[in-house]
């Protein structure tokens, strides 16, 4: 998981402004869950798909030979290798617990409550709800990859 300030360069909780107006800001960079997903294309074995009814982005780790191409086709840095397992991993919106209804766990840890989760499209929606009210904005957006997670920053 990277983590970005507003000028999406890696950083390492570093404030910014100067004092006494001084603030800090960063977004978790996780899988975008790209409709254009670079890493699907370049997975030889097909172990990375993208699931049609919801969009998510999947890794087969049955299938998944750990040559990492996925990880460096990733415009988000967002593939890791898992070397005990000898595969590729990277977020997937917490599956397991998705199936029993639960949020995804860095919803429900967030100290802040600054992650939510949910279909943009389903206007009655959570989500939906807070993107109509605030600005939002997709990282990379230049990469031609149309990420699926949305950032809305500080006003």
């Amino acid at each position: 998981l990277r983590i970005l300030n507003p000028q999406q360069s890696i950083c390492f909780d570093k404030p910014a402004g100067k004092f006494p107006d001084v603030a800090m800001e960063w977004w978790p960079v996780l899988c975008q869950h790209c409709v254009a997903a670079p890493c699907i294309k370049d997975c030889p074995t097909k172990a990375i798909w993208q699931r049609e009814e919801d969009g998510v982005v999947v890794i087969d780790e049955d299938m998944c030979v750990g040559c990492q191409n996925c990880g460096e086709a990733c415009p988000y840095g967002a593939i890791s290798f898992d070397s005990e397992l000898g595969t590729a991993d990277k977020c997937n919106i917490c599956d397991h617990r998705r199936k029993e209804h639960l949020e995804p766990f860095c919803v429900t840890v967030c100290p802040t409550n600054a992650i939510h989760f949910g279909d943009v499209e389903d206007r009655e929606s959570k989500v939906a709800q807070l993107a109509a009210k605030r600005t939002t904005h997709l990282l990379n957006e230049d990469e031609g990859t149309t990420p699926s997670i949305f950032y809305v920053f500080r006003d």
